[in-house]
């Protein structure tokens, strides 16, 4: 996992980005700041590349702070979400046949990119099965990361508006109050945890993984702490550096088309999002609105747990919700685009 030149550039840019929000004061500066700095640079020409297994190994935090907020009391709470769950398929339906036609009729790309562009899931998940389909993979890379960056960008501006969230606290403890051991088993989990995933082929594997076995910790009461903040703002960095170095190389033509089309299906996904939330708020199946909210959010399920643990959601509704939909895009799709392919 040695850094190229190219990546430890990348870092410090990202680091730099980071700095300055912070100095500045401005929402979410460990995620939005390197985000915004690479997305800069990106266009203005400048190489960047993203971390590879250095960002996914990060990226575990995320799981592992899932798993730590599950308790045998989240546990017994699980069939009360069961309402909210089963409205994921009708919304992933709502999605199919609204998205879908936009992307193959109006912006006229192939069946499959067409599928795996329409779909809000997450990030990686949907490049590499979309990959393995035979989608595009820069239409999908940059649809998604556009996706991605407008929800991450205005999400957090409606959680400061509605429900007064404070952007720019810690999201934890800090390292320094938490005791050494617990730090040494929320990272061993997090790696121990990531690495049985992946021989097991397991989808999103450096978030389910650290996630499933810290779960297993916590409920034992091995681990009794969460990350801390220095933990989670690691992995926030590394996120946005992910986002923002998806536009390297971006071109004027990529810009009028792909990323126009990434623009509107955002904007069609939030729309029909938005749907969705009100009619769970209106129902009364979720904890809190907040919680329906960051649940329904068409964002990538890493930057969704991210503005969760900020929100102070309830990690477990948010996740589930996230988990099963990616998991029924990824599993459905074989299905659907067999059922599409004849008439196109």
């Amino acid at each position: 996992m040695r850094p190229s030149f190219t990546q430890i550039k990348t870092a410090l840019a990202a680091a730099f980005g980071a700095a300055v929000f912070w100095l500045l004061g401005l929402p979410l500066p460990f995620l939005l700041g390197p985000m915004t700095i690479c997305l800069a640079l990106a266009l203005a020409g400048q190489s960047l590349e993203g971390m590879g297994q250095i960002g996914m190994a990060f990226r575990t935090i995320l799981g592992v702070a899932i798993g730590a907020s599950i308790t045998p009391e989240v546990l017994s709470a699980l069939p009360q979400m069961a309402a909210s769950l089963a409205l994921l398929p009708l919304f992933l339906l709502t999605v199919a046949a609204t998205s879908y036609p936009l992307m193959r009729r109006v912006f006229g790309f192939d069946p499959t990119t067409s599928y795996y562009a329409a779909m809000p899931g997450g990030l990686q998940d949907l490049l590499i099965f979309g990959e393995e389909a035979g989608a595009n993979l820069r239409v999908l890379s940059l649809i998604h990361a556009t996706r991605v960056l407008c929800i991450v960008s205005i999400a957090p501006l409606i959680l400061n508006a509605i429900w007064a969230v404070d952007l720019v606290a810690p999201p934890g403890r800090p390292a320094a109050d938490l005791p050494p051991l617990q730090i040494a088993l929320l990272i061993s989990a997090g790696l121990i945890g990531w690495r049985i995933a992946l021989r097991l082929n397991i989808m999103g594997a450096s978030i389910l993984g650290p996630m499933v076995l810290t779960t297993l910790l916590s409920v034992s009461g091995i681990i009794t702490q969460r990350p801390p903040a220095e933990m989670i703002w690691a992995s926030q960095l590394f996120i946005g550096i992910a986002v923002g170095s998806r536009y390297v190389g971006l071109t004027l033509r990529e810009m009028r088309t792909i990323v126009f089309a990434g623009i509107v299906n955002a904007m069609l996904l939030a729309l029909l999002s938005g749907i969705f939330i009100l009619l769970i708020v209106q129902s009364h199946l979720a904890a809190s609105d907040m919680d329906a909210y960051l649940a329904f959010l068409p964002g990538g399920q890493s930057e969704m747990v991210v503005l969760a643990i900020i929100a102070g959601a309830d990690l477990t509704y948010v996740v589930l919700h996230h988990i099963l939909r990616i998991a029924l895009i990824v599993t459905c799709a074989p299905l659907v685009l067999k059922w599409l392919q004849p008439s196109h």
